[in-house]
């Protein structure tokens, strides 16, 4: 009997505590909408720094970097020529046979057995010829060019 009166009490108190704060907080609510508040201008102006910093920063970093490899595989695309070797989006690897411009679609060649593919222009991702001899033409400018400061003779002589 004891413990239920106790028990009674002890929520009365939580319950009355729960009210006395909530009508504090509800009255400081109150309070700071009142008329009688300074200017907002340096809020909103501060509320609106941060989005734009944020845009900025995705567009920096994400956007802007999207759109140059579009860019650059769009060119790719467009300067196929017959004979290159490229890879599709779907990871078949061909030689070109035959571009037609009108309809956009490329004539691929693949395997041993000489399948031959049509798929459209903007299917295709990478083109290995292109990219060889890009990486040729990059291994051989760095064996022309010295690898550091020589000081005499070569260990050889």
């Amino acid at each position: 009997m004891k413990q239920k009166k106790l028990l009674q009490k002890l929520s009365a108190a939580v319950g009355t505590g729960i009210l006395y704060y909530s009508s504090h907080l509800t009255a400081f609510a109150a309070d700071s909408t009142g008329e009688n508040n300074v200017s907002t201008g340096g809020a909103i102006f501060s509320t609106l720094i941060l989005p734009l910093v944020l845009f900025v920063f995705l567009y920096l970093l994400l956007i802007r970097p999207q759109q140059k490899q579009e860019k650059e595989t769009r060119s790719m695309q467009e300067n196929l020529q017959v004979g290159d070797e490229v890879i599709t989006r779907g990871g078949i690897v061909g030689l070109v046979l035959r571009i037609d411009n009108n309809t956009k679609t490329v004539l691929l060649e693949t395997g041993s057995n000489h399948v031959k593919i049509r798929v459209v222009q903007e299917a295709i991702v990478k083109n290995n010829t292109a990219d060889e001899a890009a990486a040729a033409e990059k291994a051989k400018s760095q064996k022309d060019k010295p690898n550091g400061i020589s000081l005499g003779k070569p260990k050889d002589e």
